[in-house]
């Protein structure tokens, strides 16, 4: 009986981890989904995705994780096999998902996605639509930067029609006529800004899926003996 419990301890403690992964992934994708959609007008609208994707992982892992614990709670083997099932399941298509991710970085779809970003950005600076001039400013605010190379490219927009400043959304401190002032603008690229900002977010993504795979082979292994006790505790019963 002590056994079965200290499982459980052990089994609800690690799926608690899981449930709170799942949280924590759906306030991130919720809160980033706005900044990747001016990312997407700006570089290309599949980024957007990114967000949709955490929350909708993070709505399964949240989903599969009250399946564990309501099994764990009710001493039901047959929800738990099939927690542990999904779980396995995930575990694989993570490690799938990983290898076939790092194939394709080095490959010519990540190029072609590299190059598309640059050539969308710097075509939304030329056209400096009225549509889009919203997300464009709101970008160069967050990332504080400007253009899509450098400062210059507002210079050479026939849209924006002032070879002489650059939109005040560029500005150090934002106020009205301070685009003028070359001393007073970032002058780094809005490109490198968005793409530092999607390689730290790869980097920690893949961190918590690292996390998140080891607490999920732990779940599985904590989840099989738990599984295995309740059983047999069923068994001991009968008999």
């Amino acid at each position: 009986m002590c056994t079965c419990c200290s499982f459980k301890c052990w089994f609800i403690f690690f799926n608690s981890l899981f449930l709170a992964s799942g949280i924590a992934l759906i306030a991130i994708g919720a809160l980033q989904y706005s900044t990747y959609t001016q990312i997407g007008t700006f570089a290309g609208s599949s980024l957007s995705r990114i967000a949709v994707v955490l929350i909708v992982v993070g709505v399964a892992i949240v989903l599969i994780s009250l399946l564990g614990h309501v099994g764990a709670f009710l001493d039901n083997s047959s929800m738990l096999a099939c927690f542990i099932c999904i779980l396995i399941v995930i575990i694989l298509l993570e490690v799938f998902s990983g290898a076939a991710f790092y194939i394709f970085l080095r490959r010519i779809p990540f190029l072609q996605m590299n190059s598309g970003m640059n050539s969308k950005a710097r075509a939304v600076i030329s056209n400096y639509s009225p549509e889009n001039r919203h997300s464009i400013n709101r970008i160069q605010e967050k990332f504080r930067c400007c253009g899509a190379d450098s400062y210059a490219d507002w210079y050479k927009s026939k849209s924006w029609g002032n070879p002489k400043a650059v939109p005040d959304s560029c500005c150090a401190v934002k106020r009205e006529g301070c685009g003028q002032d070359k001393r007073k603008i970032h002058t780094k690229g809005c490109i490198t800004a968005i793409k530092i900002f999607l390689l730290r977010n790869l980097v920690w993504v893949g961190a918590v899926c690292i996390a998140l795979g080891i607490g999920e082979v732990f779940g599985v292994l904590v989840g099989v003996c738990l599984c295995m006790n309740i059983k047999r505790k069923k068994y001991e019963h009968l008999n």
